[in-house]
């Protein structure tokens, strides 16, 4: 089947729905089988914003007919970069009594672009508490916005206030010694938080290896997972506030780096974890 645009795809000039919905946003086709389109709203180097395509791999379990619970994990890999049409696939590979295994497929142009695994879970109420705790830091209102021109359009989608570890003042392959980052972050304008949303969020952060060597040098994502340690009713009280978010690369090495993070509510609550793989090349 062949990949062509939808008229009923939300257009960029409804000032209704979000750019981020719009972004996200499906065609069925089938049961199982979506028409997507990638938004010039979150362009990025090669293509789109690598997190909102893990938000639209997301969504096709999430507006699935089958779907059972919420997600727990998710796990995306970059074969290519999207740009324009594309056809994604969704199919439940086992559903058990309370979890619910998923497999993924993108293609664009007769090939597979992006491939995924996906978890969703009914979650019993257990006992729970959290050994990773937000640090103390000053209330996002207390941290300047980011004013650096947004070299890339999808930086215009977000709100980002930076702690620390902001990108380099100057490109001269000075060692900066660690590559964390802590930083307050919504979108923008504010919208209501969802795992769509939350799951785009966890790759809000420039690559560790522009922190960490103060060189800008060409790489791209090929694995990122997302763990999800709230669920809807958690999402839904943080409304439209900011998230805290902080991430570091664990090593560098023969022309790949990893990158960690997690990401709380304002309110303290870790929501959730991301861990990704990162190509680079000198």
């Amino acid at each position: 089947m062949s990949v062509t645009d939808h008229s009923s795809f939300p257009q960029e000039t409804d000032q209704t729905v979000h750019a981020f919905d719009q972004a996200i946003a499906l065609s069925a086709v089938s049961e199982g089988l979506w028409q997507g389109q990638t938004s010039p709203a979150y362009q990025n180097m090669v293509g789109p914003y690598g997190g909102v395509t893990v938000a639209q791999a997301l969504n096709t379990v999430l507006q699935h007919p089958k779907l059972l619970g919420e997600p727990v994990a998710l796990t995306v890999n970059f074969a290519a970069g999207l740009n324009g049409a594309f056809l994604a696939s969704a199919r439940p590979a086992r559903t058990n009594r309370s979890t619910q295994h998923w497999v993924l497929d993108f293609q664009q142009d007769g090939q597979t672009a992006l491939t995924a695994t996906a978890i969703t879970a009914v979650r019993r109420k257990t006992w729970g508490t959290s050994e990773l705790h937000m640090p103390k830091l000053a209330p996002p209102q207390e941290v300047p916005m980011y004013q650096r021109p947004a070299f890339k359009e999808w930086l215009n989608r977000y709100e980002l206030r930076i702690i620390d570890g902001d990108l380099p003042a100057t490109w001269d392959d000075g060692d900066l010694q660690h590559s964390s980052t802590r930083l307050w972050m919504r979108d923008a304008p504010p919208r209501q938080l969802d795992f769509a949303s939350l799951a785009a969020m966890c790759d809000l952060f420039f690559p560790r290896i522009w922190r960490r060597r103060a060189r800008s040098i060409p790489l791209g994502t090929i694995s990122m997972s997302v763990y999800f340690h709230a669920d809807s009713t958690q999402l839904r009280a943080c409304g439209t506030g900011y998230l805290h978010g902080r991430a570091q690369a664990q090593a560098f090495r023969n022309g790949y780096f990893d990158q960690t993070a997690q990401v709380w509510s304002e309110a303290g609550d870790l929501l959730a974890t991301s861990h990704q793989i990162v190509y680079y090349k000198e």
